[in-house]
């Protein structure tokens, strides 16, 4: 009996699941280069990361599985004082460039929304996310113009506002140079990511804001009491997203803005794997080191949508 009700059970969850299959062939047939796509370069190279575990050396007579060396460039990775200082500098200004951009987002997104001017509210928004669109090389042009110890606009204003009394040399001096990365990045991302929070703002209800305006609250209250509590689920999933990624800096950004004299504080994970690993041709080296780095993101993004479903029962899976 008991078999009986087993079985009717999974013809059922089959016939349904063939009947969704046919129902949706246009979708899935669409989906198949994409599905192709992805396997191709995001699943198949992961077979590369075997390299990590071996003293892999290019030869015709030598394959990636030979010279197993277990876990020997992990420790040599982790004793290495430049792989540590690289890593203190990833999480850093991965840090400061997740929390930093995303106040700045949120805050822009919700001055752009308040503009109720039609025309000056397009601008504003296409002026902010123009940068998104410039690469990593024509920005740095810019940034290092404008923060440039001779004539360099930021300078000029801080000495114009009288709040320095002596250009200030922010791209040579280490100190200043986690500064210079997150605002370059707030500057060129904010107003792209500040899209996403634009749409979410959208999507609220204007009988709330109705309501509020007849309890009496003003535009500020407004923000504070229905605004931004609406946004919440927006933000946590974007901060999940955003954790996963605290490690992926990138290589563009801290290269082309950093030089010798901010390189205790420019080398990030990227660019120590360029340097050390691909440029002097320890690729099981540089593979350690990416797949140290995966391996971190995953579990961080683990770790965060855990945290988050558990304090507020959302999450991105």
């Amino acid at each position: 009996m008991v078999r009986s009700l087993i079985n009717t059970k999974k013809k059922t969850k089959t016939t349904r699941w063939l009947k969704t299959i046919k129902q949706q062939y246009q979708l899935l047939i669409i989906g198949i280069p994409f599905l192709i796509y992805t396997l191709t370069f995001a699943y198949v190279p992961l077979a590369g990361w075997v390299m990590a575990f071996t003293n892999y050396k290019p030869s015709p007579n030598t394959s990636m599985l030979d010279n197993f060396v277990g876990l020997k460039n992990f420790e040599r990775l982790f004793s290495n004082e430049v792989f540590l200082r690289s890593l203190r500098n990833t999480i850093a200004m991965g840090a400061l460039d997740i929390v930093l951009g995303t106040v700045f987002a949120v805050f822009l997104a919700l001055m752009i929304n308040e503009v109720k001017n039609r025309g000056l509210k397009k601008i504003t928004q296409t002026v902010s996310y123009m940068p998104h669109f410039l690469s990593w090389v024509v920005a740095s042009s810019i940034i290092l113009g404008v923060m440039s110890v001779d004539g360099g606009e930021l300078n000029e204003l801080l000495l114009f506002l009288r709040i320095i009394d002596e250009p200030i040399n922010w791209i040579g001096m280490e100190q200043y140079f986690w500064f210079v990365s997150t605002t370059s990045q707030i500057w060129k991302e904010s107003g792209w990511t500040a899209i996403i929070y634009l749409s979410a703002i959208t999507a609220i209800s204007m009988d709330m804001y109705e309501a509020a305006k007849i309890d009496g609250a003003n535009r500020f209250q407004a923000i504070r009491f229905i605004t931004l509590p609406s946004l919440m689920p927006t933000i946590k999933i974007m901060f999940i997203i955003n954790v996963g990624n605290l490690l992926n800096q990138g290589f563009e950004k801290q290269y082309l803005l950093g030089n010798s004299s901010v390189i205790n504080f420019a080398e990030v994970i990227d660019t120590y794997v360029i340097r050390y690993g691909i440029g002097q041709g320890n690729y099981s080296f540089a593979t350690a080191a990416g797949l140290f780095k995966s391996v971190v993101g995953i579990i961080l993004i683990i770790t965060a949508n855990k945290i988050s479903k558990k304090a507020t029962g959302e999450g991105v899976f």
